[in-house]
């Protein structure tokens, strides 16, 4: 599975590695004790419904910063965290999401993601 950004008519890859986390204990494991080494892949995280507090995380028991990139369910970007860092009780969306993508620090500014831009993944 890819990750890819719809930009200008085109599906650009973002991510070449995806895991879903679609499951309740999934959800709550996230990146906890995942090693920087091992992670080389955007996690997405399939929320119940689409809210703010719903949607919200944190970085406890994480090793490593993140970029965070929150989604409607319309798969369109609703909020952007560069370097999300680890031990870090709360982040809430600026705005309902219904999808969270987790993503190596960088991805943001690398892929010149923007709020509003459509994410597709397959």
């Amino acid at each position: 599975m890819r990750l890819f950004v719809l930009r200008n008519g085109k599906k650009i890859t973002i991510a070449k590695k995806v895991r879903i986390a679609d499951s309740a204990f999934k959800r709550f494991k996230g990146l906890m004790l995942e090693r920087k080494e091992n992670f080389d892949y955007a996690l997405v995280f399939l929320l119940p419904n689409e809210s703010r507090y719903g949607a919200s995380i944190h970085s406890l028991f994480m090793r490593f910063p993140i970029d965070v990139v929150f989604l409607d369910n319309g798969k369109k970007i609703v909020d952007l965290v560069k370097g999300f860092k680890p031990w870090s009780l709360n982040l809430t969306p600026k705005k309902p999401a219904g999808f969270i993508v987790e993503m190596r620090e960088g991805s943001i500014k690398k892929f010149r993601l923007e709020n509003g831009e459509k994410i597709s993944f397959s």
